[in-house]
């Protein structure tokens, strides 16, 4: 039987320890946190696909934190946000391709009969569910909007 993903988080937090591997230490410290102040929150353990949220949430803040550390000029803190992002991307499912998520969307829109800009929610909630942590749901929503406009 395969490790959970929460197993293996601390699995490789505990060789980043003995590794001395400051950085990955760091970021998985702040990982296990918010996967356990979730789990306080909701009383209920989570699942693989609850924690793959987790980390795609967390990516989206390093990368937007990056972004305001650029504007800044403080290229060092951005590359740190930009560094443990990495780190992070590692635990998501393989990434799709852009042409991977374009053919999802040809298919969801076809399945769903969708025809215009009003059925865009619709259209990526069936998505959601298909695409969660594969990829940026920022990239899936401007190609819906391409294909719906």
């Amino acid at each position: 039987m395969s490790m959970s993903l929460k197993q293996q988080i601390t699995e490789d937090m505990k060789n980043a320890m003995r590794a001395k591997d400051k950085p990955l230490v760091s970021t998985l410290r702040l990982l296990n946190a918010e996967i356990k102040q979730v789990e306080v929150d909701t009383r209920s353990a989570l699942n693989d696909a609850d924690i793959i949220k987790i980390i795609g949430k967390m990516i989206k803040q390093r990368k937007d934190a990056a972004e305001q550390y650029d504007q800044a000029e403080r290229p060092e803190l951005a590359a740190r946000e930009r560094a443990e992002s990495a780190i992070l991307v590692e635990y998501l499912p393989q990434q799709l391709t852009t042409e991977e998520i374009q053919a999802l969307v040809d298919k969801t829109i076809t399945e769903s009969g969708a025809s215009g800009m009003q059925d865009m929610g619709r259209v990526m909630g069936q998505l959601q569910s298909a695409i969660a942590g594969r990829a940026d749901m920022g990239e899936v929503s401007g190609i819906v909007k391409s294909r719906l406009s």
